[in-house]
């Protein structure tokens, strides 16, 4: 099968790969769109930073180099396992890439396998990944698409649902107002989901005129926090009170001050993106507010299956801010994400 196969910094090859077959409990699937995403850039430009060493077989799984990359994926069931009983040839879905993680952990303990040092997943550190013309993976991971959530749509589940997942974290209830730092595809996924949960007030903060185009063209409401005055936008927004919560998808230093500022009291910030950098800190506003800061990293399998219930109900609309690349074209894409474009980009894999 084609595949784009991972050897190590800035070496991606597009070359013939084994064709995998399902184990017992497992499924075969045709992949039909992958998506890349800032791990995925982090591999192709930087692998040095990954919280793992891609040149030693990893301690559960095995997996080494050349790794299939790809974890934002969906496909068509073309083959099952022995044993496999809830999922049929033909089923389309959307693949929950989280494969196992070393359940002894204090954060496996606790029921936050993404926290895990050992967590592993498909197009990182598992065999296999979306971008190959086939894959398999456990049946249970594989979330099945109702009428109406079409193979491009389940491509996107998994990063929608990293922004679903913060914006959980968040806390804020229906009516409620929030910042969004960062209109990245996390933001985007962080916008869809505050919608999806009754919270309309949502101010989407971006240096960045391309992506503030694309918000706006969603129907968001967009500030530009370098040369517009962020604070007398959150206080239009909010009466001067505050908003409840604010989610930084932008992985910048800047990002949490202004966010934290922009807090009403007792208010909650979601951390959701990497930050490369260290920043300083003043904790005695946190303290004199009693605001609240919180982590957010990855998903759970129920947040999947509301994202996808989310997308049947129609909440998620794709226009302007997705397109599609071939398979060949995923160095360019990585290239793309890596000099800031917007929006999103699906590799055609099937």
């Amino acid at each position: 099968m084609k595949a784009a196969r991972f050897y190590g910094k800035e070496d991606l090859r597009i070359e013939e790969a084994p064709e995998p077959g399902p184990g017992p409990g497992r499924v075969k699937l045709r992949n039909a769109f992958a998506g890349v995403c800032g791990s995925d850039l982090h591999f192709f430009f930087c692998p040095e930073s990954l919280p793992f060493d891609l040149d030693q077989p990893h301690p559960l799984t095995g997996a080494t180099l050349p790794q299939i990359l790809g974890h934002e994926f969906s496909g068509t069931v073309v083959e099952v396992g022995e044993g496999v009983t809830d999922v049929k040839v033909g089923d389309l879905g959307a693949v929950y890439p989280l494969a196992v993680s070393c359940g002894e952990c204090a954060a496996c303990r606790k029921g936050l396998p993404f926290s895990c040092p050992l967590m592993g997943s498909l197009g990182s550190n598992v065999a296999g990944g979306g971008l190959a013309e086939f894959t398999t993976c456990d049946a249970s991971k594989l979330h099945v698409l109702p009428d109406g959530v079409d193979l491009r749509l389940g491509a996107l589940v998994e990063p929608m649902a990293v922004g679903w997942h913060a914006v959980s974290r968040g806390g804020v209830e229906p009516g409620g107002t929030a910042l969004i730092a960062g209109a990245g595809p996390i933001g985007i996924g962080a916008w869809f989901a505050f919608k999806a949960r009754g919270v309309e007030q949502v101010l989407v903060s971006e240096p960045s005129a391309d992506r503030r185009a694309i918000m706006a063209g969603l129907g968001a409401q967009v500030v530009d926090p370098v040369n517009e005055d962020l604070a007398a936008a959150i206080a239009s927004l909010t009466d001067g009170a505050g908003v409840d919560v604010a989610v930084d998808a932008a992985g910048a230093g800047a990002a949490i001050s202004s966010a934290l500022a922009a807090l009403a009291p007792g208010g909650r910030l979601v951390v959701a993106a990497l930050h490369e950098h260290a920043m300083e800190f003043q904790p005695t506003g946190l303290m004199m507010s009693e605001k609240e800061i919180v982590g957010a990293v990855g998903y759970r399998p129920e947040e999947f299956d509301a994202v996808i219930a989310a997308m049947a109900d129609g909440v998620y609309d794709t226009t302007g801010w997705v397109r599609e690349l071939p398979l060949e074209g995923v160095v360019d894409a990585l290239r793309s994400l890596r000099d800031g474009v917007g929006g999103k980009i699906l590799l055609r894999v099937g």
